[in-house]
């Protein structure tokens, strides 16, 4: 497998539940944040300032797989607990590419998700092909050298 895009995300008090767990809608939060670091600041160190211009989700789907607590063993008096996510893109259409990601709570595998993106056109309200430059970004995130 290609190289992943990993991401340590800080945990915030606001994303538990009354259980003490991160939300499950918060997991789609995290995910969001180690997306757009890939999607726009890991892009554009690559060149690629496009994505910024305009993605849109399309679909999402999640499998949690345990809880994830807000646990203060893994925090310092400098930094709250994080969690690490790591990224790659498992499929590349011409107006569509799929993220997967898989969430770490430490060591243990706590969830996975995958999020079908849309290039989109801001200004004129439309879709939008994938760009050559786009393309070779995502590719760097692909398996084998590249999705199905």
């Amino acid at each position: 497998m290609s190289d992943r895009f990993v991401y340590h995300c800080t945990l915030r008090w606001s994303d538990l539940d009354a259980y003490g767990h991160v939300n499950n809608s918060r997991f789609l939060t995290l995910y969001e944040e180690a997306r757009v670091a890939m999607m726009f600041a890991g892009a554009r160190a690559w060149g690629v300032d496009s994505f910024a211009e305009g993605v849109v989700i399309r679909r999402h789907e999640v499998d949690y797989l345990r809880p994830v607590d807000y646990s203060l063993d893994r925090a310092t008096a400098e930094a709250a607990p994080t969690v690490r996510i790591e990224l790659w893109v498992e499929e590349i259409r011409a107006s569509r590419f799929t993220v997967a990601y898989e969430l770490y709570d430490g060591e243990v595998l706590a969830g996975r998700a995958r999020s079908v993106l849309v290039p989109f056109d801001l200004g004129r309200q439309v879709p939008r092909r994938i760009t050559e430059r786009e393309r070779e970004f995502l590719l760097n995130y692909a398996p084998s050298g590249g999705p199905a």
